[in-house]
Protein backbone atom coordinates (compact mmCIF):
# COMPACT_ATOMS: atom_id res chain seq x y z
CA UNK A 1 0.00 0.00 0.00
CA UNK A 2 2.85 2.44 0.54
CA UNK A 3 4.30 1.67 -2.82
CA UNK A 4 0.82 2.76 -4.13
CA UNK A 5 0.57 5.90 -2.35
CA UNK A 6 4.08 6.79 -3.31
CA UNK A 7 3.20 6.75 -6.78
CA UNK A 8 0.35 8.51 -6.45
CA UNK A 9 2.22 11.20 -4.52
CA UNK A 10 4.87 10.93 -7.38
CA UNK A 11 2.79 11.34 -10.51
CA UNK A 12 1.10 14.45 -8.67
CA UNK A 13 4.50 16.01 -7.69
CA UNK A 14 5.70 15.70 -11.69
CA UNK A 15 2.62 17.10 -12.99
CA UNK A 16 1.74 19.52 -10.98
CA UNK A 17 5.81 20.77 -10.35
CA UNK A 18 6.24 20.17 -13.93
CA UNK A 19 3.26 22.82 -14.65
CA UNK A 20 4.94 25.34 -12.28
CA UNK A 21 8.19 25.12 -13.62
CA UNK A 22 6.56 25.49 -17.15
CA UNK A 23 4.55 28.74 -16.05
CA UNK A 24 7.67 30.35 -14.57
CA UNK A 25 10.71 29.26 -17.45
CA UNK A 26 8.27 29.91 -20.47
CA UNK A 27 8.79 33.78 -20.28
CA UNK A 28 12.62 33.59 -19.99
CA UNK A 29 12.79 31.30 -22.98
CA UNK A 30 10.82 34.30 -24.97
CA UNK A 31 13.93 36.58 -23.50
CA UNK A 32 16.68 34.73 -24.10
CA UNK A 33 16.25 33.01 -27.21
CA UNK A 34 17.00 35.23 -30.67
CA UNK A 35 13.45 34.78 -32.11
CA UNK A 36 10.13 34.75 -30.99
CA UNK A 37 9.40 32.15 -33.57
CA UNK A 38 12.03 30.05 -32.36
CA UNK A 39 11.24 30.55 -28.70
CA UNK A 40 7.81 29.70 -29.33
CA UNK A 41 8.71 26.45 -31.25
CA UNK A 42 10.66 25.55 -27.76
CA UNK A 43 7.46 26.15 -25.73
CA UNK A 44 5.57 23.74 -28.17
CA UNK A 45 8.08 20.62 -27.64
CA UNK A 46 8.01 21.37 -24.08
CA UNK A 47 4.43 22.22 -23.55
CA UNK A 48 4.05 18.77 -25.91
CA UNK A 49 6.26 16.68 -23.43
CA UNK A 50 4.61 18.46 -20.00
CA UNK A 51 0.73 17.47 -21.51
CA UNK A 52 2.73 14.07 -21.96
CA UNK A 53 3.89 13.73 -18.31
CA UNK A 54 0.69 15.26 -17.22
CA UNK A 55 -1.35 12.09 -19.11
CA UNK A 56 0.94 9.42 -17.98
CA UNK A 57 0.93 10.39 -14.30
CA UNK A 58 -2.82 11.26 -13.93
CA UNK A 59 -3.28 7.70 -15.80
CA UNK A 60 -0.60 6.29 -12.76
CA UNK A 61 -2.40 7.89 -9.91
CA UNK A 62 -5.73 6.86 -11.15
CA UNK A 63 -4.67 3.16 -11.35
CA UNK A 64 -3.04 3.49 -7.97
CA UNK A 65 -6.04 5.16 -6.24
CA UNK A 66 -8.59 2.95 -7.28
CA UNK A 67 -6.33 -0.23 -6.70
CA UNK A 68 -5.33 1.52 -2.83
CA UNK A 69 -9.40 1.99 -2.34
CA UNK A 70 -9.72 -1.77 -3.52
CA UNK A 71 -7.21 -2.92 -0.81
CA UNK A 72 -8.30 -0.51 2.08
CA UNK A 73 -12.03 -0.44 1.92
CA UNK A 74 -12.90 -3.36 -0.80
CA UNK A 75 -14.28 -1.21 -2.97
CA UNK A 76 -12.79 0.91 -6.12
CA UNK A 77 -14.25 4.43 -5.20
CA UNK A 78 -14.03 5.68 -8.51
CA UNK A 79 -15.90 9.08 -7.22
CA UNK A 80 -13.36 9.82 -4.42
CA UNK A 81 -12.54 13.78 -4.49
CA UNK A 82 -9.18 12.78 -5.22
CA UNK A 83 -10.11 10.65 -8.66
CA UNK A 84 -12.39 13.36 -9.67
CA UNK A 85 -10.19 15.89 -9.48
CA UNK A 86 -7.29 14.13 -11.21
CA UNK A 87 -9.73 12.98 -13.94
CA UNK A 88 -10.75 16.87 -14.64
CA UNK A 89 -6.90 17.08 -14.89
CA UNK A 90 -6.77 14.66 -17.55
CA UNK A 91 -10.05 15.76 -19.32
CA UNK A 92 -8.83 19.34 -19.73
CA UNK A 93 -4.60 18.77 -20.47
CA UNK A 94 -6.32 16.53 -23.00
CA UNK A 95 -8.36 19.38 -24.59
CA UNK A 96 -4.91 21.05 -24.38
CA UNK A 97 -3.32 18.83 -26.18
CA UNK A 98 -5.16 17.52 -28.79
CA UNK A 99 -7.72 20.40 -29.56
CA UNK A 100 -6.35 24.00 -28.60
CA UNK A 101 -3.21 23.15 -29.16
CA UNK A 102 -3.45 21.14 -32.05
CA UNK A 103 -5.06 23.59 -33.63
CA UNK A 104 -2.35 26.73 -32.75
CA UNK A 105 0.72 24.19 -34.29
CA UNK A 106 -1.80 24.03 -37.43
CA UNK A 107 -2.17 27.66 -37.63
CA UNK A 108 1.43 28.36 -36.81
CA UNK A 109 2.34 26.13 -39.80
CA UNK A 110 -0.42 27.86 -42.20
CA UNK A 111 1.46 31.24 -40.90
CA UNK A 112 5.07 30.17 -41.35
CA UNK A 113 6.31 31.96 -39.21
CA UNK A 114 3.86 33.94 -36.72
CA UNK A 115 6.09 36.87 -37.05
CA UNK A 116 5.57 37.48 -40.38
CA UNK A 117 1.74 37.93 -40.26
CA UNK A 118 -0.02 41.16 -38.62
CA UNK A 119 -1.55 41.14 -35.71
CA UNK A 120 -4.66 42.15 -37.41
CA UNK A 121 -4.72 38.69 -39.82
CA UNK A 122 -7.72 36.44 -38.55
CA UNK A 123 -5.06 33.49 -38.45
CA UNK A 124 -3.15 35.27 -35.80
CA UNK A 125 -6.28 36.63 -34.25
CA UNK A 126 -7.26 32.88 -34.25
CA UNK A 127 -3.73 32.02 -32.61
CA UNK A 128 -3.85 34.54 -29.68
CA UNK A 129 -7.30 33.50 -28.73
CA UNK A 130 -6.33 30.24 -28.42
CA UNK A 131 -3.37 31.01 -26.51
CA UNK A 132 -5.11 32.89 -23.41
CA UNK A 133 -7.74 28.86 -23.54
CA UNK A 134 -4.21 27.11 -23.29
CA UNK A 135 -2.67 29.72 -20.55
CA UNK A 136 -6.42 29.28 -19.05
CA UNK A 137 -6.56 25.46 -19.15
CA UNK A 138 -3.02 25.25 -18.23
CA UNK A 139 -3.85 27.47 -14.84
CA UNK A 140 -6.81 25.54 -13.93
CA UNK A 141 -5.06 22.10 -14.31
CA UNK A 142 -2.66 23.55 -11.74
CA UNK A 143 -4.80 24.59 -9.52
CA UNK A 144 -6.73 21.16 -9.96
CA UNK A 145 -3.39 19.72 -8.88
CA UNK A 146 -3.27 21.74 -5.50
CA UNK A 147 -6.33 20.44 -4.74
CA UNK A 148 -5.28 16.78 -5.71
CA UNK A 149 -2.01 17.38 -3.54
CA UNK A 150 -4.42 18.92 -0.71
CA UNK A 151 -7.16 15.66 -0.42
CA UNK A 152 -4.86 13.26 -1.51
CA UNK A 153 -1.96 14.34 1.86
CA UNK A 154 -5.11 14.05 3.80
CA UNK A 155 -5.30 10.76 5.65
CA UNK A 156 -8.89 9.88 7.49
CA UNK A 157 -8.41 9.17 10.85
Amino acid sequence: MNLLRFLMAMALVVWVGGILFFALTAPHVFAVVPTREMAGQIIARLLTLLHGMGIAGGLVFLACSLALARLESGAFRPWAARNLLVAAMLALTCVSQFYVFARMEGLRRDMDGIDRVALSDPRRVEFDRLHVWSTRLEGTVFLLGVGAVLVTARRPA
